[in-house]
Order: structure tokens, then sequence, then C-alpha cells
């Protein structure tokens, strides 16, 4: 069903990245900036994320041997300096995801690249190298985002959800690697009720939103796919999520041949297979639309 499979590492069937997009309170301050100090319920639910769920999220890679990707608000490196010391010595990947979760297709060009360029620097200083990796906040990328992400030297996207395996994205200003996910991968929908922020959904169980999951993998694993989760600390890693989400994991790693590797790793692959014409990806020209979309009917 996959017409361009990749030639993944070892012969492996598919490639798995557990991503998880730390944002604590920053969206709560973006979204609420006048009375989020008030919000102490919704603070604290924020906050678990890198107080708790981070460091039992690092003390279950070490245990499963995987090493994993990090996107990461710079307001939020800033904020929680402790968690991300202990990421980075754990040696796991920190990717840009804006400032402080704002909404790049929302924001001035000027805005944009302001905040994508405070985030490199933060970055770097708080990790000791530059990010090659972004993913929009909200997955809100703009029409500039690509040739303001290959200006600054990024190697790829994960934003975006236009194929099951990587794919180019181009522009007259040259071309990154997409590493597409989907909302089916990622865990709000499942799970986040937060009425601080207008967002109320049934919350499922554990067992309900690893079989949506789950159903994801399998086909991936059949058809030679990508699989990436779009996870946050504070949603899947409450205690009862985690436990369930380790043994989810566990599975894929029984099967033997899934390759289990950080964005930049997958990337630096699809760059590799590429240029030795084993792997020939999908590319797409950016912007779809250089402006808005006529409709009318015309005579």
């Amino acid at each position: 069903m996959i017409t361009n499979p990749v030639p993944w590492p070892n012969g492996a069937k598919c490639a798995v990245a557990i991503t998880f997009d730390m944002d604590a309170d920053s969206f709560l301050h973006l979204h609420r900036p006048s009375d989020s100090y008030k919000r102490v319920a919704a603070m604290s639910s924020l906050r678990y994320g890198p107080e708790i769920a981070v460091q039992r999220i690092l003390n279950s890679y070490r245990d499963l041997d995987i090493k994993q990707t990090f996107f990461i608000p710079a307001w939020c490196i800033k904020q929680y300096p402790q968690t991300i010391e202990a990421i980075v010595k754990s040696g796991h990947e920190i990717a840009h995801h804006g400032f402080i979760h704002e909404h790049f297709n929302e924001i001035t060009a000027d805005e944009e690249e302001r905040s994508l360029c405070k985030g490199i620097e933060i970055i770097e200083q708080y990790t000791g190298q530059r990010p090659r990796g972004f993913r929009a906040p909200l997955y809100n990328y703009s029409h500039r985002t690509t040739d303001l992400l290959i200006k600054h030297g990024f190697t790829y996207d994960a934003s975006l959800m236009g194929d099951d395996v990587p794919y180019i994205l181009k522009t007259d200003k040259g071309e990154i690697v997409e590493l597409p996910t989907h909302w089916a991968m990622d865990d709000w929908p499942p799970y986040v009720h937060m009425s601080d922020i207008d967002y109320s959904m049934p919350i499922k169980s554990p067992q309900e939103a690893i079989a949506v999951f789950r159903s994801e993998f399998e086909a991936m694993y059949e058809y030679g796919g990508l699989l990436i989760a779009v996870w946050h600390p504070f949603v899947t890693g409450r205690l009862a999520r985690w436990r369930e989400t380790v043994k989810f994991i566990e599975e894929m790693k029984n099967k033997g041949d899934v390759w289990f590797a950080s964005m930049e790793q997958i990337a630096a692959h699809i760059q590799k297979v590429r240029a030795n014409e084993e792997f020939l990806p999908r590319v797409h020209d950016l912007p779809y639309y250089a402006g808005p979309v006529d409709i009318s009917i015309g005579d």
C-alpha cells in the first residue's frame, strides 16, 4: 500500500519515533496572558510534565535502551533548566518548538523569524548545539516557515501530515526533510480536558488510546512506514497512561525488526538513502499557494 517504502537500517520493517512536546505552561500564558497566574489548577497540571513526568519518561527510555526527541519551546527551556539538563545528560535530542508555543501562521514574518532565532539561541545555550529539527506549535506551520528553516540551517521539519513516509519540502531557497505524523498519533484527542483553554474532549482510558496507536503501528509495520508519536509529558506521562505506554513500546521492541531512532537520526538516514538513490521521496513544492485562493465561480 506504500508505493515507495524506505529501506530502513538493518532490514527493519518500519521506523518508530516516540516524540514528546514538553510545552509545560507556555501556552497557558500565551492564551490567557492577563490572568494565567490565577489559574493554579491548570498550572499544576501543566507543570506535572517537567517536574514529574519527564524524569519518569527518561527512566523508562534508559530501561528500554532508546534515544528519542523532545520538542521544547525556548521559554520552557529557560523556565525548567534542570529538566533540560536531565534530558541532555540522558543523550536525547532537543528540537525547536517555538518560543512560547506561538502559532507561526498567525504572527507576522518578523515575529516568526524572531521566535525561530531566539529559540535557536536558547537551545544552543542550554544544549551546546544548534537544533536540527523543528515542529510548529499545534502544527501551525506557515507559508514562510520552510524558507526560514532552510535559511537557519535546519535539516528536518516534523509539523506536517502529507505522507506515511518522509518526504521533501522544497522552495526556491532549498529543501529540507519532512518527517510526517497525523492527529491519530497525538495524545490530546483521547486524553486532554482543560477548560482553562476551552479544550474539552471525552477522556479515554489508556487501553482505548493505546488501541488507536497500536492500529497505526501495525499498519506501518506491515507496509514499511514511519510511526511518529506526538505526545506530551503532562498528558501521556501520567501514571496509568505511561504504564500502558511502556507496555506498548515493549511490544514494538520485542518484534526485533523495528528501528527506534531520534528524529535527527531518521532525517540523516533519509538524506543518506536518497543520496545513494535507494529511496526516492516525494517532493512538495512550497508554498502550496502564494496567496488567498479564489474560489469564486467566475463568469
